[in-house]
C-alpha cells in the first residue's frame, strides 16, 4: 500500500491545500493529512479546530473521489511523523519560487535523516497558487471576503472569530 504524508498546519485549511490534497490522491492509496503542532507558530485555531475542519474537508473529498484520507495530528519531526504513519511519500505544494527555497533545505534535511523516504511535490493550481492561509487570515480580520479563498465552513469559523 503506497502511503503518503501531506503536513502542515492548516491554520485554516484553504481551497489551496483541498486542491493539493484532491490530486494528491491519485499518487496514493492512503493519504494521511498531518497537522502540526508548532510551538514556534501561535495558530488562530486550536489543534481540535483545525483537526475538524481537516477532517470535515476530507470527508467530502473522500465522498466524491473514494480512497483513503486520514487526519493525523504530530508534533514530532516531520520524518519521525513519516515513519509513525507508514509514509514512503512526503507530499508538499508550492505555490511559488520562494516556497522552492525553503522546501529544497527541507528536503535535504529530511533525506540526510531518511533516505527511503521520498518528497514529491505538487505545484497548486494556478487558480489557487495565491491563496496563504497567514493571507486569508489577515484579510479575514480586516473585514474582507476570503469566500474564494477557503471552503464555506471554514469562512464562517472565521467569521466567527473575528466577530
Amino acid at each position: 500500500m503506497r502511503i503518503g504524508l501531506y503536513p502542515g498546519t492548516f491554520d485554516p485549511v484553504t481551497l489551496g491545500h483541498t486542491d493539493i490534497i484532491q490530486r494528491a490522491m491519485a499518487l496514493v492509496d492512503r493519504l494521511v493529512i498531518g497537522v502540526a503542532i508548532n510551538r514556534d507558530k501561535t495558530p488562530l485555531f486550536s489543534l481540535q479546530e483545525r483537526v475538524a475542519m481537516v477532517n470535515a474537508e476530507c470527508a467530502a473529498i473522500t465522498a466524491r473521489t473514494g480512497g483513503e484520507i486520514v487526519v493525523h495530528p504530530f508534533e514530532n519531526l516531520l520524518i519521525d511523523c513519516a515513519r509513525d504513519v507508514g509514509a514512503t511519500i512526503i507530499i508538499r505544494g508550492l505555490r511559488a519560487v520562494a516556497d522552492f527555497e525553503y522546501e529544497f533545505q527541507m528536503v535535504g534535511m529530511n533525506r540526510a535523516l531518511d533516505a527511503s523516504i521520498e518528497t514529491v511535490f505538487m505545484m497548486a493550481d494556478a487558480r489557487r497558487q495565491a491563496i496563504a492561509s497567514k493571507l486569508v487570515k489577515e484579510i479575514a480580520r480586516l473585514g474582507g471576503d476570503v469566500t474564494k479563498f477557503v471552503p464555506a465552513p471554514v469562512n464562517a469559523a472565521l467569521i466567527r472569530k473575528f466577530a
